[in-house]
């Protein structure tokens, strides 16, 4: 037998694909910037512990105080409301615009110009002085009698007229949301549907609905935590929310930053809650969208284990 025939040949050498060992390539820069920012980020952290001037024992005192607690019950309130009562009249006024109706189709389209145009700081003043211009509120036949009156001041506090100027600013918002999600979906689908004849309550909850809600969770989930933040221009009307009330805190003890601290942690907790139940959401909907499912952040962190403790692929071998 001579060498050449010693050698071993193409069929001896073949292994299965698990059973090849992969090698790890190597980043060498991804690992220089990552030192880099960590290091950033540790003398960051390190600031906030050691640095008297963030004032930490304030900011414990008063994290979780009862009058904190109550002024964030009322931001909660003020964004539950503005979103919930803008979003309804933002998907009239979405259908208003999308309709045949050219009376309705103008209407929607002044009411959004003007309210996405007037800064939402003077529709909230406007609307907390609207004593001014109308003392009474009168129900009953339009130009005719009127059957019942209210006292405007006595129904419009600075609370209602608060939640009247954010669900209306929102509306013009939402209408244009809801409205961009409606016209996404393609319209050869709609043509499909009307020649096999579905009814057209159908063809919207089953087509057009399913395939909008992809586009307008992810900007409806923006606004409304955008309106979370919102609301603190509120306390211009000496309305007792979140950031007017810390602004009261800090203004009898002076202490500026820990107070802000409290305001900047509670807007950062619950912005996160938001941002949790938007993934989940918009994760629902990409059902039938796309062909894998996002993960969730658990499923991520235990696949990332279980790479990282599994044997190399062919490792067991040697």
């Amino acid at each position: 037998m001579t060498q050449l025939d010693s050698r071993p040949t193409a069929v001896d050498e073949h292994v299965d694909d698990e059973q090849l060992v992969v090698a790890r390539k190597w980043h060498p820069w991804r690992w220089v910037t990552s030192i880099v920012v960590l290091t950033l980020v540790a003398q960051f952290v390190h600031g906030l512990a050691t640095n008297p001037g963030w004032d930490w024992g304030t900011f414990a005192e008063y994290f979780a105080a009862p009058s904190i607690l109550a002024a964030l019950w009322l931001t909660i309130q003020l964004t539950f409301w503005g979103t919930l009562i803008g979003f309804v009249i933002g998907i009239a006024l979405a259908i208003a615009r999308l309709s045949n109706n050219p009376v309705l189709q103008t209407i929607s389209w002044f009411y959004i110009w003007a309210f996405r145009s007037i800064p939402l700081i003077v529709q909230l003043l406007f609307w907390f002085n609207i004593a001014y211009l109308y003392q009474t509120l009168t129900l009953g036949i339009p130009f005719g009698p009127a059957f019942f009156e209210f006292d405007v001041n006595s129904v419009i506090s600075g609370s209602t007229a608060a939640i009247i100027g954010l669900a209306l600013h929102q509306a013009a918002y939402s209408a244009e949301i809801v409205r961009a999600g409606i016209i996404s979906v393609d319209q050869g689908q709609l043509e499909a549907a009307a020649a096999l004849g579905i009814p057209k309550h159908r063809e919207f909850f089953k087509i057009i609905l399913p395939q909008a809600m992809r586009g307008i969770l992810p900007n409806a989930a923006n606004e409304v935590i955008s309106l979370f933040k919102g609301t603190s221009i509120v306390s211009v009307m000496a309305i007792a929310e979140l950031f007017y009330q810390v602004q009261v805190v800090y203004g009898r003890n002076g202490r500026v930053v820990p107070l802000l601290m409290v305001a900047t942690v509670w807007y950062i907790v619950l912005t996160s809650i938001l941002s949790v139940v938007q993934f989940y959401v918009e994760r629902h909907y990409a059902k039938g969208a796309v062909r894998n499912i996002p993960l969730t952040p658990v499923q991520k962190v235990r696949k990332k284990l279980s790479e990282i403790t599994a044997p190399p692929r062919g490792g067991g071998t040697r």
